[in-house]
């Protein structure tokens, strides 16, 4: 027996989500099926990151036991070759029989895409939320330096997840111009909640519009209640990254 690792890439755009769900399509189980079927046994993988319908991602991980005689590092060729175009191994490798990818010291970043023009570009409309909105950027870095630090996001979970802590730490929080029409925003923490990166750009990209005050952070923290946060932006404009 032994555990391997996935690093795995994905354009989410046609799954529900990364974890397995009863009548849809998800990261998960498409991993589950061709990898069963290549190794002749049940698989069932663990994922680090639980990502929602419609987000991608560079580089999630995860990670399962085989019995399989081939080698660790030849898995992602020959699964490679059963997937979906649209899924991808970027490595496997053989890790400790015990490493589990939720159970770990780790920092995850993800990148959320806008794009602003005064029409949209297709070839950005399945990765970048467009909006011809004027958006004032240093009012959307001020509030996002004021996400950065341990604490508890409960406002920026979608009600009804069930976790045990809404603690979380987020270690930066950038909002990044790229060239003349791009804007990505890039958190980067120990672990996020149910939809929480997508709920945190939809309340900078309010205050970018003028509805809210950067200040506002400091009171949708503290009512711990998500009514007082900004939307949930569109999936699609979501990455995973690193």
């Amino acid at each position: 027996m032994k555990r391997v690792m996935l690093t795995v890439a994905y354009d989410g755009s046609a799954y529900s989500g990364w974890q397995v769900q009863p009548n849809a399509d998800t990261i998960e189980g498409q991993l589950n099926k061709h990898l069963s079927e290549l190794l002749g046994e049940e698989i069932t993988v663990i994922g680090a990151s639980r990502t929602d319908a419609g987000v991608h991602a560079l580089c999630n991980l995860a990670v399962f036991s085989t019995n399989a005689r081939i080698p660790a590092e030849k898995i992602s060729y020959a699964l490679n070759q059963r997937l979906p175009e649209d899924i991808r191994i970027q490595k496997s490798e053989q890790v400790p029989d015990d490493w589990h990818p939720r159970r770990c010291d780790s920092r995850k970043t993800y990148e959320y895409r806008i794009y602003r023009a005064q029409f949209p570009m297709p070839v950005k409309r399945l990765y970048s939320l467009f909006t011809y909105y004027e958006l004032d950027v240093n009012r959307m870095q001020e509030a996002a330096a004021y996400l950065e630090g341990e604490h508890d996001f409960k406002s920026f979970c979608q009600t009804g997840a069930q976790v045990e802590s809404t603690v979380r730490t987020i270690y930066s929080v950038e909002v990044e111009e790229q060239g003349e029409n791009d804007l990505v925003i890039r958190v980067c923490g120990n672990g996020f909640l149910y939809n929480m990166v997508r709920i945190i750009a939809g309340t900078l990209l309010d205050i970018g519009q003028g509805k809210r005050d950067p200040m506002d952070i400091f009171t949708i923290l503290e009512a711990r209640d998500r009514s007082t946060a900004g939307p949930t932006a569109p999936a699609h404009g979501l990455t995973l990254v690193k």
